[in-house]
């Protein structure tokens, strides 16, 4: 063989391992993740199947209860919230850790300089020399990946991706839901404090009308007392009315990231309680697989601990990287890219695992150990959303027919209220039925009033079960803190301490 024969013949020794190792890195090994199939109701209970089942209107559905105010407080809630910025900062971190992962696939390189100042040992003329040797070079690195170790880790990472901007979207379902339904109480308690105070003012009248007809003779002081004191009873009611009612205005203040008491003057004068229209479609049971973020966040979250199985099973096979530098060094700098020394090295280096006392194993059990409790997770996930749908859609149900027969009952109890009053005035009725009739009023108005509150916040919980919240774009990129003068600086005194 000749001269020139022998380079390219050494170049093919070199690089063919090289080439096979590449080929070997389309390998991976671990479960592939499927989504699972799990069994699903064909409908929900008390409801005929469907040829063609509608879909659930869940996009935008707090403006079904027709309440401009709430739809202000809920865009105000999705950009001001708080535990929402925290749900968008887990996005930014696992944006993060993909790029960091995927930045594995790829080979490294490092660039190194260095300069020294030397004394030669002392010559036989008996003196010696002082002299400077400069040095540069590059430095790479690149792991071949062979059995899908950092691939495995980048899809991982990409599933954990998904799985929080499903956490961001759980967040937003829980706000909006939470948002409208303390809107619904508060305003709840606002009529019921003015059917308190109307109520009480009625009873006012009567105890002054009993007060007068004392003083005629035709009634007693006792029944005077007692007419009074119905009257304090109900307005004895107010006050934990009012108590109730600054609990919910100050629950949604924090709920848009503001102060306790910033909404009070905003929402002071009374509004009606918000009336969705019903009824709405809910789809499908299999729907919520795809609707409910909880249950979406879940199954991601068991895809990811599926691909850090074959991230701990590739740790027991061997592992190939290609290292390779560059270095130069001359005695000035200026000779550093013409008349210096040059070496380079590369090559392959192999490591094996061999005894390990089944650590690289247990890893692996541990791994499948997790995976299998987010799959028990992810179909626990489906039930409890099942669950939640059918108990929202009977209450919902049964609470329609209870606000009727109160609409009902308050109705009646108010024509019996009025006929008392009149029969008193005229002498053919007692005041001990004439007070029964007015407790027995105010107590089915207020009673209604609770039902219509339950009407308005068992609707939105169906909305919540059947995975409905904010359909709008949120911006998550945006950093909560913006750092600035974060290079290279002389370090302050308050850093120092």
């Amino acid at each position: 063989m000749t001269g020139s024969e022998r380079g390219p013949v050494a170049a093919r020794r070199l690089l063919a391992p090289i080439f096979s190792a590449a080929l070997l890195a389309g390998c991976v090994v671990g479960p592939d993740y499927q989504t699972p199939i799990l069994p699903m109701p064909a409908n929900w209970s008390g409801q005929k199947p469907a040829k063609s089942a509608q879909p659930a209107q869940l996009a935008r559905w707090w403006q079904r209860l027709r309440d401009p105010e709430l739809d202000s407080l809920v865009e105000e809630a999705v950009a001001g919230n708080l535990d929402v910025a925290t749900a968008k900062a887990k996005i930014r971190e696992a944006r993060a850790s993909y790029r960091q992962s995927a930045g594995a696939l790829l080979p490294s390189v490092d660039d190194s300089g260095s300069v020294t100042h030397n004394k030669s040992a002392v010559t036989t003329s008996g003196s010696n020399d002082i002299y400077s040797e400069y040095q540069a070079g590059f430095d790479a690195s690149w792991e071949l990946d062979l059995f899908g170790a950092n691939r495995r880790g980048v899809e991982a990472a990409r599933y954990g991706l998904d799985a929080s901007q499903e956490e961001l979207r759980s967040t937003l379902l829980t706000l909006v839901g939470d948002v409208a339904s303390y809107y619904a109480q508060a305003r709840g308690y606002q009529a019921r404090i003015a059917l308190a105070r109307r109520s009480a003012a009625s009873q006012r009248q009567t105890a002054e009308l009993t007060r007068q007809m004392a003083l005629a003779g035709t009634a007693t002081a006792a029944d005077v007392a007692k007419a009074m004191g119905q009257a304090s009873s109900t307005e004895a009611a107010i006050p934990t009315l009012e108590a109730s009612y600054a609990e919910a205005m100050h629950r949604l203040s924090v709920l848009i990231g503001r102060p306790p008491a910033a909404l009070s003057e905003r929402l002071k004068r009374g509004a009606p309680i918000p009336a969705p229209r019903l009824p709405m479609p809910t789809g499908i049971p299999a729907d919520i697989l795809l609707s409910r973020p909880d249950v979406r966040m879940a199954e991601r979250q068991y895809a990811q601990y599926t691909a850090k199985i074959g991230q701990a099973d590739a740790a027991r096979y061997p592992s190939v990287s290609l290292t390779g530098n560059i270095s130069t060094a001359a005695l000035k700098l200026g000779d550093l890219g013409k008349s210096s020394s040059i070496g380079w090295s590369f090559g392959p280096e192999l490591s094996m695992p061999l005894f390990n006392a089944g650590q690289l194993q247990a890893a692996v059990d541990v791994a499948k150990a997790q995976r299998d409790q987010y799959f028990i997770a992810y179909r626990s996930s489906v039930l409890t959303a099942l669950e939640d749908v059918e108990n929202a859609l009977v209450s919902l149900s049964q609470e329609r027919i209870r606000v009727g027969k109160l609409a009902s009952s308050a109705k009646s109890y108010g024509e019996a209220a009025r006929l008392e009053t009149t029969l008193f005035k005229a002498g053919e009725a007692s005041l001990l039925e004439v007070l029964d009739a007015e407790r027995s009023l105010y107590t089915a108005e207020d009673t209604m009033l609770q039902s219509r509150v339950l009407v308005a916040t068992q609707y939105i919980a169906l909305n919540k079960a059947l995975g409905g919240g904010w359909d709008g774009t949120v911006d998550a990129a945006k950093p909560e803190i913006v750092d600035v003068k974060t290079g290279p600086r002389l370090a302050s005194k308050s850093a120092t301490q």
